[in-house]
């Protein structure tokens, strides 16, 4: 009760509408399609018409091809909107902001994982939109977000900032690890024992359930929920997982200039948070725009991932009628080089999904290419002489001959504090 309690006070404070936000997801969530597509197309011409008053680039762009916002009069009407890439939005921050005066805002920040940081302000309303979409998807797997947990995410040096992550982990009640020197993370352990759920980076996630099956200590917690974030979660993860801690880890994702996309049901389905986003798969990638925010509307962004949406009449026995998102498959963007001809890094994960589906072999993998032509596979397991030979194969479909590759089993994935696990590294600009 203590912790609901000190939860509640520093919600209050920080989020003052999270509650109201909270209140009316749990409504939306038992709306009918229809029902919420209508709220979607209400959301998009408020956020349309806000963003050609108010914001300068918008009004501008929107004058450029010749389009006014009461063209908006159905959900389809979006496509004749601009796409929004990330450099555009660089380039352009300072006139994307709209000239609304809001009480509170909250500096938001993008991990600069594509090699493109941003930093914008968000209002309170959206960012407690945002945290109240999250809260929504704890509570259908039964968690509070005052309850004991541990968490992988958030390393400083700064002394100033270690000191603010204790405090505020403390009032969390949140414990949170920073290394994996096996002292330390067997302390991490034994307080997983008492834990209601665990949350993070999902590559952490994973090395701690290794860490756990190897000593032994499996099935030793009570966790109700284990949420993975920021990364790709790997069918060889799920196994490592699902031994140490009885149940797998679900997903969520999203972005900060998106706020949250989609969050995993129990019944293992991703649906789309539809009362905060309108998602569109376009040539295999996601376009997203993010309706509740108007203080910096991001309106049809290329997010650079390669997405995959069920079909509409899709339905999931959860009962919810959100659409789904059936594969979140990789970064767009990263060009593989072979001594003639380009390739897209999606191949690798087709490469692995196929050996998964077909063969039931799950690798951990990372790629690396430093000249043209020439590839290292390092992956995790050790590979006996079937699942090397499979593996290459695999390769070779869709390379042909126009790369030369090394495999290197047995090795570890580099896990640096702070950053993403990327499975394709390249060094060629």
């Amino acid at each position: 009760m203590l912790y609901k309690f000190l939860f509640k006070i520093g919600q209050r404070l920080r989020n003052p509408s999270l509650e109201y936000w909270f209140k009316f997801l749990k409504k939306t969530e038992k709306w009918s399609l229809i029902r919420i597509q209508e709220y979607q197309l209400n959301k998009l011409q408020e956020l349309v018409k806000i963003a050609y008053k108010q914001s300068p680039y918008y009004k501008k762009t929107l004058d450029k091809v010749g389009i006014t916002p009461t063209e908006i009069k159905k959900l389809e009407d979006i496509k004749k909107l601009p796409i929004l890439t990330k450099t555009d939005v660089i380039k352009n921050k300072s006139a994307i902001f709209t000239n609304i005066k809001f009480k509170k805002v909250f500096k938001a920040n993008t991990s600069g994982s594509t090699g493109q940081p941003l930093n914008f302000l968000r209002e309170e309303s959206a960012d407690s939109f945002n945290r109240a979409s999250i809260f929504r998807g704890y509570s259908w797997h039964k968690v509070n977000p005052w309850e004991k947990n541990g968490y992988f995410w958030g390393y400083n040096l700064s002394p100033f900032k270690q000191l603010k992550n204790n405090v505020l982990d403390k009032i969390q009640h949140r414990f949170r690890i920073f290394s994996f020197e096996e002292k330390k993370l067997l302390k991490f352990i034994k307080k997983l024992k008492t834990a209601n759920y665990l949350h993070g980076y999902s590559s952490m996630i994973y090395q701690v359930a290794k860490f756990i099956n190897k000593k032994g200590l499996a099935n030793q917690f009570h966790l109700k929920m284990i949420k993975g974030t920021s990364e790709k979660i790997y069918n060889s993860y799920q196994i490592e997982v699902q031994k140490a801690f009885g149940r797998k880890m679900i997903s969520e994702y999203g972005a900060a200039e998106t706020g949250i996309i989609a969050f995993e049901c129990p019944h293992g389905n991703m649906h789309l948070n539809m009362e905060g986003v309108i998602v569109e798969e376009i040539d295999n990638e996601i376009v997203v725009t993010n309706l509740q925010m108007t203080s910096f509307p991001i309106i049809r962004y290329k997010l650079g991932d390669y997405i995959k949406l069920a079909p509409k009449d899709k339905k999931c026995t959860c009962g919810m009628e959100h659409l789904i998102i059936e594969e979140i498959t990789g970064r767009v963007g990263a060009i593989v080089y072979g001594f003639k001809n380009n390739y897209p890094s999606l191949y690798f994960y087709y490469i692995f999904k196929n050996l998964g589906k077909e063969h039931s072999l799950f690798l951990t993998y990372q790629v690396f290419q430093n000249t043209k032509g020439n590839l290292i596979f390092k992956i995790e397991e050790i590979l006996d002489e079937n699942s090397l030979s499979l593996l290459k194969q695999e390769i070779k479909k869709y390379f042909k001959q126009d790369i030369a590759f090394k495999i290197l089993d047995n090795q570890n994935i580099n896990l640096n504090k702070n950053q993403k696990v990327k499975s394709f590294i390249t060094e060629i600009i």
